[in-house]
């Protein structure tokens, strides 16, 4: 891998964003594949202590040897090339237009199906990662669940010093076309969750306005978000636990960029502690973002977002 030669970010032409049909789709998935490995900017700041502090305590990693060694988590890679949002001209990639497209297309709901990383070397103090996309495949249209929608799949690969590839991604997302025709004529919410047999019981628990955490049946250890096996036992007997809906904000980040289909930004994503001792991801409302803070009571909240789908929000718990 290191022997490539990445084309700069400037040869990714920007395609005006227009109703497409599927063969233009597919003509224009092929282009953009034909492209190769696209570089993108080198990381804005270098690999550095206080980021890698900040992701260990919010993944409540207490391993010292990263910091000892003077080395990067590796699931960090994409932490240190994630852009800020700004206005005005930002990288292009390969898969930047292709979804552009699919939006057009009417394909607007998002799903992020699978993610695949590799890790080739820890990333080290001071040196500066340099991503580089190449776009693989788009696959469909295809019948799901959600809806008749395209599987479009990329490879992210970062590079650190002297050329050499430190990490690789793997990244599939379902751009889906929403179901139309509701009972109150409400638009359905574009970014629908994956319900299996495993989380079922979590979103039916959101439309009776429970919080149900998963339970081992044997061992009784809580787990979320839910899984098919408990991790202390390995048995397969669950159950769940009606938590109390309170909870504490354990970290935090406020999205402003890129826009979210269903969304208006900025927005607030928390990891909120529970007292019964797991965490849950959820927004952040009633409450303006600069105003949100780390250890900030909160108390579950239910907001429909269409006529099937029920979401558990987080507002601050009044004193």
């Amino acid at each position: 891998m290191s022997g490539r030669d990445p084309r700069p970010a400037t040869s990714v032409p920007a395609v005006a964003a227009s109703p497409v049909s599927d063969d233009e789709l597919r003509e224009l998935a092929g282009k953009q594949a034909a492209l190769g490995e696209v570089r993108g900017a080198p990381a804005p700041d270098p690999v550095n202590e206080p980021m890698i502090r900040h992701w260990l305590a919010a993944m409540g990693d207490a391993n010292p040897a990263y910091l000892d060694k003077g080395l990067a988590p590796p699931a960090m890679a994409q932490v240190w090339t994630m852009q800020a949002p700004r206005p005005g001209a930002r990288d292009r990639s390969p898969v930047d237009d292709l979804l552009a497209a699919l939006d057009a297309g009417g394909y607007t709901g998002v799903v992020a199906t699978n993610c695949e990383q590799t890790y080739h070397r820890y990333a080290r103090l001071g040196e500066r990662l340099t991503p580089a996309t190449r776009f693989t495949d788009l696959a469909g249209p295809k019948r799901t669940a959600l809806g008749v929608g395209y599987f479009a799949t990329w490879n992210v690969t970062w590079y650190g010093d002297g050329d050499e590839p430190v990490a690789e991604m793997l990244f599939r997302v379902l751009k889906f076309r929403p179901r139309e025709g509701t009972r109150e004529d409400r638009p359905p919410y574009p970014l629908q969750p994956a319900v299996n047999q495993d989380t079922a019981f979590f979103w039916e628990g959101a439309k009776s306005g429970e919080l149900r955490i998963q339970t081992c049946a044997d061992c009784g250890r809580l787990r979320h978000p839910p899984g098919a096996l408990c991790p202390r036992c390995r048995s397969s007997r669950l159950t769940y636990t009606v938590a109390s809906g309170l909870g504490t904000l354990y970290s935090y980040v406020v999205h402003h960029h890129p826009p979210v289909p269903g969304r208006e930004t900025p927005f607030v994503v928390g990891v909120v502690e529970l007292p019964e001792g797991v965490r849950i991801v959820g927004n952040v409302v009633d409450c303006p973002p600069g105003q949100v803070e780390i250890g900030m009571a909160l108390r579950v909240t239910y907001r429909p977002m269409d006529d099937r789908l029920v979401l558990p929000m987080w507002a601050p718990e009044e004193p």
